[in-house]
């Protein structure tokens, strides 16, 4: 008998936590290190199935010391190198496939060929 809906929600919700992917809070020295992490569950279901899935990405931590709490972003670096170095990437393909179509539209052949120089006439 395969798990409903209901069932599979509630196992795949269970096991999309920060603890259960990064680990319980540590503590040393007097500090405790507590993960956090942003969770998406998604769930499908048709004739003769279910399915689901979870997407936990680090966000960063919580650090309490002598009694003060600080949120610690790790930043995102996809989105801040990897997206627009993408971005760029695209840009270029782009551009010059667009100038590699206009050359061959216009009749030119893909290599250039320079005009002859103009020498002038005795008159």
């Amino acid at each position: 008998m395969q798990p409903s809906q209901e069932q599979l929600a509630a196992l795949i919700g269970e096991n999309a936590s920060a603890t259960a992917v990064f680990g319980a809070p540590v503590t040393a020295d007097g500090t405790t290190v507590i993960p956090v992490a942003r969770a998406a569950v998604g769930f499908a279901g048709a004739p003769g199935g279910v399915g689901g899935g979870v997407d936990v990405r680090p966000l960063g931590f919580i650090e309490i010391r002598n009694g003060t709490a600080r949120y610690r972003s790790i930043g995102d670096n996809w989105a801040r190198v990897v997206l627009p170095v993408t971005a760029i990437a695209a840009y270029l393909v782009l551009a010059a496939r667009s100038i590699s179509r206009a050359r061959t539209s216009s009749g030119r052949s893909s290599t250039m060929k320079w005009p002859q120089p103009v020498t002038p006439s005795k008159v």
